[in-house]
């Protein structure tokens, strides 16, 4: 019965990560402006699009909170639910650090992916006030900050940032309807 309460708890994890990743992006980093260091990297990135806060600072700020988040679970519940839930969240760090990364350096290769990176470019370069969910526009809907896009306008100081999007200086073919160099 624990392994399945804690598979549960995991996918629970992995939902809760959804609202942390809008959470983290929207008040901690944007709201911020600059006030703690998560906010001062979220900015380092928006201001040079290929640049990634390290994976240290990263893992020093992640691994204690998962384990805190964990542990407020299992209080009430059981260490194996606890467990169960900070690995989730974990998972679904995880996933949203590899998808955001994608969205930047490497092409899409499926419908989802292709929003992905128009939603999230048009979060960089668009309106920085919208669209904070990379990975799921859900808790963007719900606090009324997502924004559908067609046509993302990239600035072309930003523009060889993104390789696969270019065919020499301008939009390759299979990107020109999503994107635009301005």
């Amino acid at each position: 019965m624990s392994v399945m309460t804690a598979v549960g708890a995991c996918g629970a994890g992995v939902a809760a990560w959804t609202f942390l990743e809008y959470a983290l992006h929207n008040w901690a980093f944007h709201g911020a402006k600059g006030r703690n260091m998560g906010s001062r990297e979220h900015l380092a990135h928006h201001a040079r699009p290929d640049y990634f806060a390290p994976w240290s600072t990263k893992l020093a700020a992640v691994v204690p909170a998962v384990s805190v988040l964990g542990a407020l679970v299992a209080v009430p519940t059981s260490a194996a639910t606890g467990a169960g839930f900070g690995l989730g969240v974990g998972l679904g760090w995880a996933a949203y650090e590899a998808l955001h990364r994608l969205a930047h350096v490497a092409a899409p290769r499926t419908a989802y992916g292709r929003w992905v990176r128009r939603n999230h470019l048009y979060h960089h370069f668009g309106s920085p006030r919208t669209n904070h969910g990379v990975t799921s526009p859900l808790w963007d809907l719900v606090f009324g900050t997502y924004v559908p896009v067609a046509q993302v306008r990239v600035p072309r100081k930003h523009a060889a940032k993104f390789p696969w999007m270019l065919d020499g200086d301008a939009v390759a073919p299979a990107f020109a309807q999503d994107y635009t160099v301005v």
